[in-house]
């Protein structure tokens, strides 16, 4: 269960536009905690199922190998360009590794709906291309933050 957002209520997204947003956009920004204690931060495309957000990391990355050690992260999806335009989502949590590192295709029921997902998402196809160099990583979040800032004219 997520935390409700009390700040910034009036300009929130609901859940439904939430849905979308995550939904539409392709990149997000996943913030990680380095073995010195330093925060990383990276660019990643991701999907959205609806319930969870999944990265398919490159299993050799800073990235990975942080949330290995550390399975803490945040993740920001934002968009617009003016000020009036802004809008976006911040979710946090500890995240999961799903399926075989690196994916090689292997049956795997939970992700099975997000690989389609992800494919027609960003590469156009029906079925996930495999590499052999990515994972699967699945963020539940703990907390979802969203703002909206084409609200602000209304208020």
């Amino acid at each position: 269960m997520t935390a409700t957002q009390r700040r910034g209520r009036k300009i929130m997204m609901t859940p439904e536009e939430l849905d979308g947003f995550l939904a539409a956009e392709r990149t997000c920004r996943v913030a990680t905690v380095s073995a010195d204690g330093a925060p990383h931060l990276s660019p990643l495309w991701f999907a959205w199922d609806g319930t969870s957000l999944w990265l398919y990391s490159i299993t050799r990355s800073k990235r990975w190998a942080d949330l290995r050690r550390d399975q803490r992260v945040a993740v920001v999806v934002d968009g617009g360009h003016a000020y009036d335009e802004l809008r976006g989502v911040e979710l946090s949590g500890t995240v999961e590794f799903v399926g075989e590192s690196p994916r090689t295709g292997e049956p795997h029921p939970e992700l099975v709906a997000v690989e389609k997902l992800f494919a027609q998402k960003n590469f156009g196809l029906d079925a996930m291309p495999y590499d052999g160099r990515h994972a699967w990583i699945r963020l539940t979040p703990d907390t979802v933050t969203s703002w909206d800032f084409r609200k602000l004219a209304a208020l």
